[in-house]
């Protein structure tokens, strides 16, 4: 039996845990294990993803927290080195692009255990981005990268990876849609605050760029409000983001405007149930970028790159900066947006993909 540890540190890589647990459960050769770093260590942060998405409590919690960029890298890389060097796993598999993420694969490529990463290739071009340092050292060591999509294929390629190291097996967030599309639907999740499918706007931010600084954040802020005079919106507010709009006397602004509510962090289903009725989605997120051109939402990323340039070349999200939001918002309610399309391989088969690739990985050494 292959023991595999899946590492899990904040709330986009439990989507992407699930789907290839679920899927490695059933199998006869495969023992998955989950590794909760503990990075995101908030409950509405990470508790209830858990138990949404039908999985078990982690068989390892290495309790990180907060701290800054190289505390928590190192607090991890220590914290689980000790786990592997007590009981060394036949496999590893980390996601996406947080700390935990290179952390892990640092510690276990010096002990010469075989990393496998999921959501490999993803690149904005944009080194100040803590994201895009994690994403090029962890795509430098590991053995296998799993890309979501043709342009990542060809980012490793141009980087030197060699083509056998590399699989395209598509984006395993479509795989945790549709693994609880069931529920999303269910929820009826904008009746409950009000809102008439197709008639609102969804708000998310988080980076830096957006919300450290005062200026911008203000101009965003009054912005915000503009569109809800017209359109509704539900703002699901990160803790970052809501210190920041406190710190800067910018909260009770929004929090008073008409037409926009405020939330705390969102559980999957409640955000996605949001977001798949919705006119419009507002971001500076990563993975949404994504689920909104897989249903056909029109998406303004509030970013000068993005990781995902597919969701730009071929689906439905359009990159800007803040003093573009007005006119991006007005191109929406005027039908003037691509209509786009679901790139290839995004068709909630990813897991079954991955798994059968790390079967024959397995069999062929």
């Amino acid at each position: 039996m292959t023991s595999v540890h899946l590492i899990a540190a904040a709330r986009p890589n439990f989507m992407k845990v699930a789907p290839l647990y679920h899927e490695l459960k059933r199998t006869s050769w495969c023992e998955p294990m989950i590794v909760h770093t503990g990075q995101h260590y908030d409950a509405n942060m990470s508790d209830s993803f858990f138990d949404e998405l039908q999985l078990p409590p982690p068989d390892i919690h290495l309790g990180i927290g907060s701290g800054s960029h190289a505390e928590q890298t190192a607090g991890v890389m220590t914290a689980y080195e000790k786990i592997i060097l007590d009981k060394r796993p036949d496999w590893i598999v980390v996601v996406g692009d947080v700390n935990s993420t290179m952390a892990v694969t640092l510690s276990a490529k010096k002990l010469l255990i075989p990393v496998a990463h999921l959501e490999a290739g993803l690149r904005s071009g944009d080194r100040t981005m803590p994201e895009e340092i994690n994403r090029l050292v962890t795509d430098a060591i590991v053995d296998v990268l799993w890309t979501p999509s043709p342009d990542a294929d060809e980012n490793l390629r141009n980087e030197g990876v060699a083509e056998s190291k590399i699989s395209n097996v598509g984006n395993i967030m479509i795989d945790s849609y549709e693994l609880l599309r069931e529920q999303i639907e269910a929820g009826k999740i904008p009746e409950k605050f009000n809102l008439q499918a197709g008639k609102y706007g969804v708000v998310t931010l988080h980076r830096p760029s957006n919300v450290d600084d005062q200026d911008t954040l203000a101009r965003l802020t009054d912005y915000l409000c503009q569109v809800a005079q017209e359109t509704p919106l539900v703002f699901a507010l990160h803790p970052r983001t809501r210190k920041n709009l406190e710190g800067f006397n910018l909260f009770n602004k929004l929090d008073t405007a008409s037409g926009l509510q405020i939330t705390p962090p969102l559980s999957y289903i409640q955000f996605m149930g949001l977001v798949r009725d919705s006119k419009f989605l507002i971001t500076d997120s990563g993975g949404v970028q994504e689920e909104t051109s897989y249903l056909g939402i029109p998406c303004v990323t509030l970013r000068d790159t993005t990781e995902r340039p597919i969701t730009v070349t071929m689906g439905t999200n359009k990159l800007a900066n803040p003093d573009q939001l007005l006119g991006c918002i007005a191109d929406i309610s005027q039908g003037a947006w691509p209509q786009g399309q679901c790139p290839p391989l995004w068709d909630g088969k990813t897991a079954q993909r991955v798994a059968e690739d790390l079967f024959r990985r397995i069999n062929a050494n």
